[in-house]
C-alpha cells in the first residue's frame, strides 16, 4: 500500500462521513485502487452502538470494510490503560485492506460525552503511519486567515512526529459567495495544501422524516409517506392567516395537536399540491376524532406524536446528528458526489502518487464517459420518443450535459408520457414529429436506394418507420448519431443503417462489443449482437475492431480469442477457425497483444491462465474477449450481466461511417444513457 490517509475533524459536525465517502468516490473514478476502514464506531449520545460508516461504504462501493471496533470496547480498553492493545487490534483490522494505492481511514468526531476522541485520532495515526487529512467547517463564512488558523492549531498534534505527514485540508459547507481561492492562500501560509472547499447545497442536509420519528421516539399517528425530506421546521404560533404565508413544500409544523386550526389548515395545503414533510404534534396531544378524519383524505402526509412540549421539541429538533445513516442511500450518493466533484484533481493524484499503475474501474469508465461526451457535444436522434425508459435517460442526459438529444416521436404520444412518469423536459431537448417532416427525405432515399428499384411510392412508405426517418436525418448531417431498439429488433434498428448509412471506408464489416462493468475492472464483449457465424478473416477484423473500441475508451486492449480450447488442447474446425484468426490479428497489427484459442477462465483468471498458458500476454489478464459466433457471445453476456448483477452498456456498433447504436429491449434507464454518451463520443470519433 503506497499511503494511509486518516481523516480527522477540527471540530464537530464537520461531515467527516460524507467527506471520507467522498474521497473514496473520487479516488475510485480517477481509476486509484482505494479502501476504506473505520476502525473504532463513532460514539453517539445515545449509546454505543449506531455507527454507519462501514455499512455506508458497502452499500454505495464495491469495498468491503470490516466492521469496526465497538465504541464501548474501546472505552473500556482505554479507561484500563490499554490504548497499546486497542492500536495492535486496529491495526489487524486495517492490514488485510492495505493492498491498495491509498487507504481511506475514518477518525473520530469529539463529542462532549467521549473526550477521548481527539487523543484516539492522534494515536491512529501513530500507529497506522498515516498522512492527516483534516476536515474543518466552513459554513461560519470566517475569514480565511481566522479559518486557516484553526485548522494550523488543529493540526499541531499531528506534526510532532518525525513521519507524521499533513496531507491537506477539505472545507466543508463552504457558502457560496466564499472565496476558494483565498482559503487555498490562507491555508498555504501555514503549509497546508486545500483539498477541496465542498460547496453548502442545503438540499443534501435533508433528513427524512422518518429519521426525524427515529431521532425523537415519536409514535406515528398517521403514516404517510415517511421518505419525505424536512427542508425547515415550522414552530406554529401564529393564526392561520400568518400562518399561510409560511407553509411551503418540505416544511415540518410543530404544533400541539388541540391547534385544530393548523391540523386542518395543513391538510388543505396538501390537498391542493403542497408537499408538506409532515406534522409534529407536541404535548402529547392528539387532534380531536373528527379531525383526524378529516386527515384520511390526505395522500402521504405524515402525522407524529411526542410528548415533550413545543420548545424542548424544537431544541431536540436542532440537535438532530447530521451525519448520514445507513438506510438512507439517495442522501449518501448525493452527499459524496457533491464532495468527489469539489476536491482538486492534482491533489488527488499527489495522495496516489504518480508512476503507479492506474486500473480503469466502472465508476472510472462512467466518469470518464460522461466527461468525454459532454465535451463532444453532439446531437443524437431517438426515434423511440415517447418510450418511457428513453424519455427518462434523455431528461437525465440533458440535465447532465451528456448530448443534445433529439426526441422523433408524434407530439401528443410524448405528451401522455411525460404525464404519467411526472416528467417534465429540460431546455435543450428538441421534439420534432417523424410525420411532419419524413417527406423532405423522399427524394433522397430514392436516390440511395435506387439500385433496389426503390420507387417515391415505396420511400414514403418506408419512411412512415420513425427509425428510417432518423437514419436518414444522420445520412443528411443533421444529427451526429442514433439510438434506437428499446422497444424494437436489432434487425429494425440496425437494417435501416446498413442499408442508407452503409460501412465506414476501410471497414470489411459492421460489428458490435459490449462494455461489461465487472465489479473491479471494465473488459470489453465482442460479438455479441451482429454477426451469427464470421468467419477467420471476419473473426479477425472483429478483434481489431474490438481492441480501438476499447482503447478509445480507455480499456488497455489485451485480446483473448475464445474458443472451447486453449492453445492445442482441443482440435476440430471451430478451434481451427480461432487459430487462424489469432494468426491473422498478429500478421495485421503486430502491435496488439493478443492470445488464442483460449478458454474462458484461461483469459480471465490469473492463475488458470498462468497454468495453462504460461508466458502469454493475455492469458489471466485479457480485457476484449472476442467470441467465436453470436450463439457463444450473446448467451455469455447475458449470463454474465444477468447472473453476476454487471451493468453492460451496448451494444456500441463498430465499422459504419456514422454512429447507430442498438439498446437491448431489457435496456435500464442508465444503460440508454450510457448508450447515447458512447453515441456522442462515436460521432466525434476521427474516422478512417
Amino acid at each position: 500500500m503506497a499511503r494511509t490517509l486518516l481523516a480527522v475533524p477540527t471540530g464537530r459536525r464537520v461531515g467527516l462521513t460524507s467527506t471520507c465517502l467522498g474521497l473514496v468516490t473520487a479516488f475510485d473514478r480517477a481509476g486509484v485502487e482505494v479502501g476504506f476502514v473505520k476502525p473504532i464506531a463513532q460514539p453517539r449520545r445515545s449509546g454505543p452502538a449506531g455507527d454507519s460508516s462501514a455499512a455506508l461504504a458497502r452499500a454505495l462501493t464495491r469495498l468491503r470494510p470490516p466492521d469496526p471496533v465497538p465504541a464501548d470496547r474501546a472505552a473500556a480498553l482505554l479507561g484500563a490503560g490499554r490504548q497499546d492493545e486497542l492500536m495492535e487490534r486496529i491495526v489487524a483490522l486495517v492490514e488485510p485492506q492495505a493492498a491498495s494505492d491509498v487507504l481511506v481511514v475514518e477518525g473520530l468526531v469529539p463529542s462532549p460525552e467521549h473526550v477521548w476522541s481527539t487523543r484516539v485520532d492522534s494515536a491512529l495515526a501513530g500507529a497506522l503511519d498515516a498522512d492527516v487529512l483534516l476536515v474543518a467547517d466552513g459554513s461560519s463564512g470566517a475569514d480565511p486567515a481566522a479559518l486557516a488558523e484553526s485548522v494550523a492549531i488543529a493540526a499541531a498534534p499531528y506534526r510532532s512526529g518525525e513521519l507524521r505527514r499533513v496531507a491537506g485540508c477539505v472545507v466543508t459547507r463552504v457558502p457560496a459567495d466564499a472565496d476558494a481561492a483565498a482559503i487555498a492562500d490562507a491555508l498555504a501560509r501555514h503549509d497546508i495544501p486545500l483539498g477541496g472547499a465542498v460547496p453548502f447545497r442545503p438540499e443534501v442536509t435533508w433528513p427524512r422524516v422518518d429519521d426525524v420519528a427515529r431521532e425523537l421516539g415519536a409514535r406515528t399517528l398517521v403514516a404517510g409517506d415517511g421518505s419525505r425530506r424536512v427542508s425547515e421546521v415550522l414552530v406554529c404560533a401564529q393564526a392561520v392567516p400568518g400562518l399561510l404565508a409560511r407553509l411551503r413544500d418540505g416544511a415540518l409544523l410543530l404544533v400541539p395537536g388541540d391547534r385544530h386550526d393548523v391540523v386542518m389548515a395543513a391538510c388543505l395545503a396538501a390537498m391542493n399540491g403542497m408537499r408538506l414533510a409532515g406534522l409534529l404534534l407536541t404535548a402529547g396531544v392528539e387532534p380531536h376524532p373528527d379531525v383526524l378524519a378529516l386527515t384520511s383524505a390526505v395522500e402521504g402526509l405524515p402525522i407524529l406524536v411526542v410528548d415533550e412540549l413545543t420548545y424542548p421539541t424544537a431544541v431536540r429538533l436542532h440537535e438532530i446528528d447530521p451525519e448520514l445513516t445507513a438506510d438512507d442511500l439517495d442522501r449518501a450518493r448525493r452527499v459524496a458526489a457533491t464532495v468527489a466533484d469539489a476536491l482538486d484533481p492534482e491533489w488527488l493524484h499527489s495522495l496516489a502518487g504518480a508512476g503507479r499503475r492506474r486500473r480503469l474501474t466502472p465508476a472510472a469508465f462512467r466518469h470518464r464517459l460522461v466527461g468525454s461526451a459532454r465535451r463532444a457535444d453532439a446531437r443524437i436522434v431517438l426515434p423511440e420518443g415517447a418510450e418511457p425508459r428513453t424519455v427518462r435517460a434523455v431528461v437525465s442526459c440533458a440535465e447532465r450535459g451528456i448530448a443534445r438529444p433529439l426526441l422523433l416521436t408524434d407530439p401528443a404520444a410524448l405528451e401522455a408520457t411525460l404525464r404519467s412518469t411526472g416528467l417534465a423536459l429540460p431546455g435543450g431537448v428538441e421534439v420534432v414529429d417523424p410525420a411532419e417532416v419524413a417527406d423532405r427525405y423522399v427524394d433522397r432515399l430514392v436516390a440511395l436506394r435506387a439500385h433496389k428499384g426503390m420507387t417515391p411510392a415505396m420511400a414514403q412508405e418506408r419512411l412512415g418507420d420513425p427509425i428510417t426517418v432518423g437514419t436518414m436525418m444522420l445520412e443528411a448531417g443533421e444529427v451526429d448519431g442514433l439510438v434506437a431498439g428499446a422497444v424494437h429488433t436489432t434487425a429494425a434498428t440496425v437494417r435501416p443503417a446498413l442499408e442508407l448509412i452503409r460501412v465506414a471506408p476501410g471497414a470489411r464489416l459492421v460489428s458490435s462489443v459490449f462494455f461489461m462493468l465487472l465489479r473491479d475492472e471494465v473488459v470489453v464483449y465482442g460479438d455479441c449482437a451482429i454477426n451469427p457465424d464470421p468467419t477467420a478473416e471476419e473473426l479477425a477484423d472483429i478483434a481489431v475492431q474490438s481492441a480501438e473500441s476499447a482503447a478509445a475508451l480507455g480499456v488497455e486492449p489485451r485480446i483473448a480469442m475464445i474458443s472451447f480450447s486453449t492453445g492445442v488442447s482441443g482440435a476440430g474446425a471451430d478451434v481451427e477457425k480461432v487459430a487462424a484468426a489469432t494468426a491473422l490479428v498478429r500478421e495485421r497489427r503486430p502491435d496488439l497483444a493478443v492470445d488464442g484459442p483460449l478458454q474462458y477462465d484461461a483469459a480471465a483468471v490469473g492463475s488458470i491462465g498462468h497454468s495453462k498458458r504460461p508466458g502469454s500476454p493475455v492469458a489471466g489478464k485479457a480485457t476484449v474477449f472476442v467470441f467465436p459466433d453470436l450463439n457463444t457471445g450473446n448467451t455469455t453476456y447475458k449470463a454474465v450481466q444477468r447472473s453476476a448483477d454487471v451493468v453492460s452498456i451496448g451494444p456500441m456498433l463498430q465499422g459504419l461511417a456514422k454512429p447507430v447504436n442498438d439498446l437491448s429491449r431489457g435496456a435500464e434507464v442508465e444503460d440508454i444513457v450510457y448508450t447515447i454518451a458512447l453515441t456522442a463520443i462515436q460521432a466525434r470519433a476521427p474516422r478512417p
